[in-house]
């Protein structure tokens, strides 16, 4: 889904973690929701929003389902290999190319207005909503109503039942057909509301931005608006398959460190088929499985795309799944059994620790990314060790 204030899907993610203090199966209670919901609705009055979408709010319902999916622990880590196959699996690639013919004018046009490729958009739509056929059946109002009463993020949540009031006051959509996901996104590519308010397109001139219907148009037109807004570079790849030189100084890796391409060439990078990098575009290389596993040069749509969904993989998702519907090859490189040469139980025990010491490496999953790489260099600088982010059994040791 876009993001809307502070990445929000980032923030979301991280603050499923944040229960360990809630005894499993206790759930917030309803008793004050009615109370709760007058308040809010007097601050919302305030803001200007319609009585028509006051009087939707007023029967808004707290939903204890929306609590529990929203505190279930994250779904356990899947290795990248999974994820990408997942992503990029047969049946998700006969759909893309089912949806690609089947609106070959439609793309055309987003394409041609916003500079987004069409496989791009078609790739969002299809790890978003499945093509439109899991578009989410939740209520829009009760679920960020009860998501913002329960307090965790009431902030961020009670921000967007405000945007959620607004899209109603616009006439865009009616309350009954403002349906979503149990954390408030809606349509064929889940968009928060904060995010359709700033985004969202009247493609088709109907005098309304509906992301909600059987018609992809508005939905999709909107996508692509999001991506151009947050700086998608026209004919740019996302990210092309590297491959390193023998020796090559993994310190040098990770999205902070961009070089020229040509300077990338002069290191001896290359591509998968030994072609050495050229020209005077920046990339930066990332090994989301480490340096056995597929290695990529990321390219400045490698971070656009990071606004719709801050994970690593899901970028890597969607890149490679726009990759095969534009006829591209599957990746090269194999998979490691053992990314960094480190078990799972390994690279959570350096997560953990890393985190008891105050260096935040994320949730310890096993899965070690850019944040686990930039926690593991600010712990190498403050013990004056060589900076330079690369997970092993013995940086584990010497944290033990």
């Amino acid at each position: 889904m876009p993001q809307s204030s502070a990445q929000f899907d980032r923030r979301a993610a991280m603050s499923l973690m944040a229960v360990a203090a809630v005894a499993p199966g206790k759930v917030l209670a309803d008793s004050g929701f009615a109370g709760w919901l007058t308040e809010f609705s007097a601050k919302a009055r305030a803001t200007g929003v319609s009585n028509e979408a006051l009087k939707a709010l007023g029967k808004a319902k707290f939903l204890s389902s929306v609590i529990k999916s929203d505190r279930r622990p994250a779904e356990t880590a899947r290795s990248l290999q999974d994820y990408i196959k997942s992503a990029a699996s047969p049946q998700r690639i006969k759909g893309g190319q089912i949806v690609l013919s089947r609106y070959p004018t439609l793309l055309r046009k987003i394409e041609r207005k916003y500079g987004v490729p069409k496989e791009v958009i078609v790739a969002i739509w299809g790890m978003e909503s499945s093509f439109g056929a899991v578009r989410g059946s939740t209520p829009v109002l009760s679920t960020l109503a009860t998501l913002a009463y329960e307090g965790r993020r009431r902030d961020l949540f009670e921000a967007e039942l405000i945007a959620a009031l607004q899209i109603l006051s616009s006439g865009d959509v009616s309350p009954s057909r403002m349906n979503g996901s149990y954390a408030g996104a809606m349509g064929h590519t889940q968009f928060m509301p904060s995010s359709y308010l700033i985004h969202a397109e009247d493609f088709n001139r109907d005098g309304a931005r509906d992301i909600w219907s059987d018609d992809p148009t508005d939905a999709l037109a909107s996508t692509a608006a999001y991506l151009q807004a947050k700086g998608w570079q026209q004919g740019q790849p996302w990210a092309i398959e590297a491959l390193l030189p023998k020796g090559f100084d993994l310190a040098l890796t990770g999205r902070v460190y961009t070089r020229r391409l040509r300077d990338w060439g002069k290191l001896g990078v290359t591509d998968v088929k030994g072609r050495a990098y050229s020209g005077s575009e920046s990339g930066a290389l990332i090994l989301p499985a480490g340096p056995t596993g597929p290695i990529f040069m990321i390219f400045q749509n490698f971070h656009v795309l990071k606004t719709y969904n801050y994970a690593d993989s899901y970028v890597i998702g969607v890149g490679h799944l726009s990759d095969r519907l534009a006829g591209g090859r599957t990746i090269q490189a194999s998979y490691p059994k053992k990314p960094w040469g480190m078990s799972a139980k390994e690279r959570q025990a350096l997560q953990k620790r890393l985190n008891d010491l105050g260096f935040k490496a994320g949730r310890p999953d096993g899965v070690i990314g850019e944040k686990g790489r930039a926690a593991i260099r600010a712990y190498e600088q403050s013990q004056g060790m060589p900076v330079t982010g690369v997970p092993s059994t013995q940086l584990l040791a010497g944290l033990l």
